[in-house]
């Protein structure tokens, strides 16, 4: 049985007008309330296990990822989810590590800034795991297939190099964007596992489900990991809400910003 995935944006730094900002406050009561409750987070190696394994299971037990890498995480994220015993997935946008968010709309007063490597060797040595987020975060699907193998082989090029060969076994496609396309070329590239948005496919390797933890998900145990009628509807909501990034790629694409056009 797969586990379920989490999966954050950012926790705390400046507002924006967007929904992916969680407060630091919000994050650190989820997280002591599911280490308190039994819950176990997964490092990717063991995830990768418990897939290839489907009889196996353990309970409790889900993959906490965050998406982007956005210098605040090291700030108010990393150090809630090291003290209560967790570890995380961090997916990283290889050609902006250290470097200004220029290629998503500005939803903040001021541009906002990607973990640097220094940063990432260090809590990589406290036992997070680092995987790719492609090279630009491009909506894979609308990219062409010289794009897309470009997007998905320099980001694991770049990932194995820096942070050694397991860096290199896991995606997670911008917008959770994926196609049998994109998915077949994952697998080309070298990676082992592909997340997908909420929808996922089930039994399919490169396609696997996230539920996206959204502004409105602040109870104790988010929506992705609660299997009542208000986790149904909360991940229905999350997938609508994912649906609607497409918005974010075309004025990427009306403002010379998408690599894919």
């Amino acid at each position: 049985m797969v586990p379920p995935v989490l999966c954050y944006h950012r926790v705390g730094g400046p507002a924006e007008l967007g929904v992916n900002r969680i407060s630091p406050a919000t994050f650190r009561r989820q997280m002591y309330a599911l280490a308190n409750a039994g819950w176990k987070a997964l490092s990717l190696l063991e995830f990768q296990a418990l897939t290839q394994s489907p009889a196996r299971s353990v309970p409790h037990a889900f993959l906490l990822t965050f998406d982007d890498g956005y210098t605040e995480l090291a700030e108010f994220a990393y150090p809630i989810v090291a003290e209560v015993g967790f570890t995380a997935t961090t997916f990283l946008i290889t050609d902006y590590v250290g470097k200004a968010n220029t290629w998503d709309i500005q939803y903040t007063r001021k541009p906002l800034h990607h973990l640097d490597w220094e940063t990432v060797e260090a809590w990589r040595g406290r036992g997070f795991d680092f995987s790719s987020h492609t090279a630009t975060h491009t909506r894979l699907t609308w990219a062409d297939d010289a794009r897309v193998a470009d997007e998905l082989g320099r980001s694991r090029e770049t990932l194995t190099r820096r942070l050694g060969r397991a860096a290199g076994d896991a995606v997670a496609y911008p917008f959770g964007a994926v196609d049998e396309r994109v998915a077949r070329a994952a697998q080309a590239a070298g990676y082992t596992l592909g997340f997908d948005g909420v929808a996922g496919v089930e039994g399919d390797l490169f396609r696997l489900s996230r539920i996206p933890v959204y502004v409105w998900d602040a109870a104790n145990v988010p929506f992705g990991l609660r299997d009542d009628e208000l986790g149904i509807l909360g991940r229905i909501v999350a997938h609508v809400a994912n649906r609607c990034a497409v918005g974010t790629t075309i004025m990427q694409t009306l403002l010379g910003r998408d690599a894919s056009a």
